[in-house]
C-alpha cells in the first residue's frame, strides 16, 4: 500500500531503513509465534488447557464483535530488558530519549514496510491511522505519533479519553474513549506501544468501531512479559537468546507462509 509510507525530507531508502532497524536486533527479543501457553490474540502467556488468556477472555465477554480484528505485537517486551525500558524512554524527558525513539522508529517503520500487508491480508488495507490514548492521560499529541507520524501517509483518526475518566485501566471499559469523527466504511491501523492487559487497545478498537469503522487492526511494538509472573517465567525462558529480525515474518511464523517474491512497492513482505 504505497500510501502507508512517505518520505518528508531526505529519510533513508527502505533498505537502509531495514538495516538501521537490524542495528537494534539485540533490543526487541522478537516473538514466539500462536501456540500451547501463548494467547492466540495478544501472544501472551496462558497455561496450556486455556483457549486465550484471562485478559482477552474479558474483553471478548465484555465487547464482543467491537474488538480489534486482528493484533500483531511487533516484539515481546520483558520488564526490566532493555526493549522495554526504550518503550519507557522514548517517551521521557531524559537524555537517552533520542536514541529510544530512533530504535522504536526505525523497527516499527520497517516492520510495517515488510510485513504491513501480512497484517491486513484478507481484506481492505488500511485508510486511517490511530494510536492508542496515553493511559495516564498525557497532554498533547501522543509520543508514538510523533514518532511514526511523519512518515505515515495516511490521515489520523483522533480518539479521546471521556471527559471524567482521565486514566484508563487494566479493565477494558467500551464507553472510556470515543473517535473525535465518523469513519463510516474505514479500515483502521491501531498503533500502540506497550500492551500489558491490552485493556487501552481494545477499548481504543471499541471506539473506533461504534464511529464506523469496519476493520481494527492492531500493531503493538512491545507486548509486556513480567518474569516474576509464574505464567510468564516459561515465555521468558523460551525467548532466551532469541532476537528481533526484520526478515522474519510476525503473522506467518509457525504457519503455511505465501512464497517468498520480491518486494514490489514500498510495502511489500519478505514473508519465507
Amino acid at each position: 500500500m504505497d500510501t502507508l509510507s512517505r518520505h518528508p525530507r531526505a529519510d533513508p531508502p527502505w533498505d537502509g531503513l531495514r538495516a538501521l532497524a537490524d542495528r537494534y536486533a539485540g533490543l526487541p527479543p522478537g516473538v514466539l509465534p500462536p501456540g500451547p501457553g501463548r494467547c492466540p490474540v495478544c501472544l501472551g502467556p496462558i497455561p496450556v488447557s486455556y483457549p486465550r488468556c484471562f485478559h482477552c477472555s474479558q474483553h471478548q465477554a465484555t465487547a464482543p464483535g467491537l474488538l480489534a480484528d486482528r493484533v500483531v505485537p511487533v516484539s515481546y517486551a520483558v520488564s526490566g530488558g532493555p526493549y522495554a525500558e526504550a518503550l519507557w524512554r522514548y517517551k521521557t524527558a531524559g537524555p537517552r530519549r533520542g536514541a529510544a525513539q530512533a530504535a522504536l522508529r526505525a523497527i516499527l517503520l520497517a516492520f510495517l514496510h515488510d510485513h504491513g500487508p501480512c497484517v491486513w491480508a484478507g481484506g481492505a488495507a488500511p485508510s486511517r491511522l490511530a494510536a492508542v490514548p496515553s493511559g495516564r492521560g498525557r497532554p498533547g499529541e501522543h509520543p508514538l505519533r510523533a514518532l511514526a507520524g511523519p512518515y505515515l501517509g495516511l490521515p489520523w483518526a483522533g480518539l479521546v479519553i471521556r471527559p471524567g475518566d482521565p486514566v484508563l485501566g487494566r479493565a477494558l471499559n467500551p464507553g472510556r474513549l470515543q473517535a473525535t469523527g465518523r469513519l463510516d466504511g474505514a479500515t483502521v491501523l491501531l498503533l500502540e506501544d506497550t500492551w500489558a492487559s491490552g485493556a487501552s487497545a481494545q477499548s481504543a478498537a471499541v471506539a473506533l468501531r461504534r464511529a464506523g469503522a469496519t476493520r481494527v487492526l492492531t500493531v503493538v511494538l512491545g507486548r509486556h512479559l513480567n518474569p516474576a509472573d509464574p505464567h510468564s517465567g516459561g515465555l521468558v525462558q523460551a525467548m532466551a537468546g532469541k532476537t528481533f529480525r526484520s526478515d522474519t515474518c510476525v503473522v506467518h511464523r509457525g504457519a503455511a507462509a505465501p512464497p517468498r517474491r520480491p518486494v514490489s512497492g514500498p510495502m511489500g513482505c519478505n514473508a519465507a
